[in-house]
């Protein structure tokens, strides 16, 4: 075979073999002129009602559902009794819902949706991303959905401010991006939460933990350790820390911090804050860092940050430093000592003129674990290091792997990995200070 030939081979797009591939034509919707006849005359009927805020959503649906029954009953085209109940469906969706995302909202199996404009949405299935037979009927349609959801949560989307964060009513992660920072058309992007929150046996199903991980992560919250989450963009850190998080004990009070509100704490003693962007004048910004700060007077046992990007990381490790051992947060890193690098280099986003010895020393007295997460090739999620801080060398945080993935096992015949988290037979420097609180960690646990 000729070199120019294997190129070629090399650069074609690889097809899923799991799943059909979706037809590059979409069909067109043959009742899409009926389905907005439909929608106007529905609109017509309910008026100021869909708009009513004193209506709860469960008074609104029977409301729109009846009524529309009773317009397409009126309508005379020709249609199956499948294409009418679809029809019914789709409207319905756009009126109550998210228009075309609202059945992929409800697939239990669609852990992220992604829309690339207007005539392109992908959804990720099993860690595998997938194109769906599903589009916005325009840029103004896709525009509407986008607003609809950040107009829930107090957020604004436009030309002024054309990046959002927002979060659907269920806690879904949404991030929103419209012209002109999207060249190609508005950009819709879903990480969807499980109404019931995974728990610690589903990952170790799952295989994300082994149980003798389960039980020293345990352990080490129940043992108030601060605990940091690292890991990339889509790894598990959020579920990671929803799971630790319910290791603490109900008499505790906890304070938890986030962008969005995601985490699904299911403590009674529990108070919530979310930090909040400017307004249209530049003014009313509330950032984590403030309230990381505030939450030091609010009286926690526990502070939990869903994750830590700028400066108030030095805040975060201060308020560890200063008597609120047994906090948790996550940080975007690939390795446990990449971890402590983007902890400095945040630290000096606060615009602090320390050292890098006496951020270093902040790092590893507050820092007790680094648990490392990541998605690997097989679209599964697994945690790659347990890593313990154990002190300081000179000017360089000392860590020692407690339990690390097994790489070597390979992959199985459908190219999943094999492996699991084995212990390197290392036993925690931090097994004293559990003992203290009266948690023993058996040694065979570290065998």
């Amino acid at each position: 075979m000729k070199l120019s030939d294997r190129l070629a081979q090399l650069t074609m797009p690889v097809k899923a073999e799991e799943e059909p591939a979706v037809a590059q034509q979409r069909q067109p919707d043959h009742f899409a002129e009926v389905k907005n006849r439909v929608h106007g005359a529905l609109l017509d009927a309910l008026g100021p009602k869909l708009y009513d805020e004193r209506l709860e959503e469960h008074e609104l649906e029977p409301r729109v559902r009846t009524t529309l029954q009773a317009v397409l009953e009126q309508d005379e085209t020709p249609m199956t009794l499948a294409d009418r109940s679809r029809m019914a469906t789709e409207v319905a969706d756009e009126i109550l819902g998210h228009g075309p995302l609202e059945p992929l909202l409800r697939d239990t199996e669609v852990s992220e949706i992604m829309v690339n404009g207007c005539d392109q949405i992908y959804v990720e299935r099993k860690g595998k991303l997938r194109l769906v037979d599903s589009a916005f009927t325009n840029e103004a349609h896709l525009r509407r959905i986008i607003e609809k959801i950040v107009s829930r949560v107090g957020r604004r989307v436009d030309e002024a401010s054309p990046m959002v964060d927002a979060r659907l009513p269920d806690g879904s992660r949404v991030n929103a991006v419209v012209p002109p920072i999207a060249l190609d058309g508005s950009s819709l992007t879903i990480r969807k939460f499980a109404t019931d929150p995974l728990r610690v046996d589903d990952l170790i199903r799952f295989g994300t933990i082994s149980p003798a991980v389960a039980e020293l992560l345990s352990a080490c919250v129940r043992g108030r350790l601060n605990i940091l989450v690292s890991g990339g963009t889509g790894s598990g850190k959020t579920t990671t820390l929803n799971v630790l998080s319910s290791f603490i004990p109900s008499d505790e009070r906890i304070v938890t911090i986030e962008d969005a509100a995601e985490l699904q704490l299911r403590q009674d003693h529990v108070l919530r804050m979310e930090s909040r962007p400017a307004n249209v004048e530049g003014r009313g910004q509330v950032s984590i860092r403030e309230l990381v700060r505030n939450s030091l007077r609010m009286r926690p046992d526990r502070i939990v940050v869903g994750e830590v990007r700028d400066g108030a990381a030095l805040d975060m490790l201060q308020a560890m430093n200063t008597g609120h051992d047994g906090s948790l947060t996550t940080a975007h890193a690939n390795t446990p000592r990449d971890a402590l690098a983007r902890l400095e280099t945040m630290v000096l986003m606060g615009g602090v003129e320390l050292p890098s010895r006496a951020i270093r020393e902040q790092v590893n007295s507050a820092l007790d674990l680094i648990i490392q997460q990541a998605r690997l090739k097989d679209g599964s999620r697994r945690i790659t290091h347990i890593t313990e801080v154990i002190g300081m060398e000179g000017d360089v945080i000392t860590l020692q792997d407690l339990f690390v993935f097994d790489y070597a096992a390979g992959v199985d015949e459908h190219g999943r990995f094999r492996g699991s988290l084995r212990s390197t037979g290392l036993r925690p420097t931090f097994a004293d200070r559990l003992a203290d609180h009266g948690i023993t960690l058996p040694a065979e646990l570290f065998s």
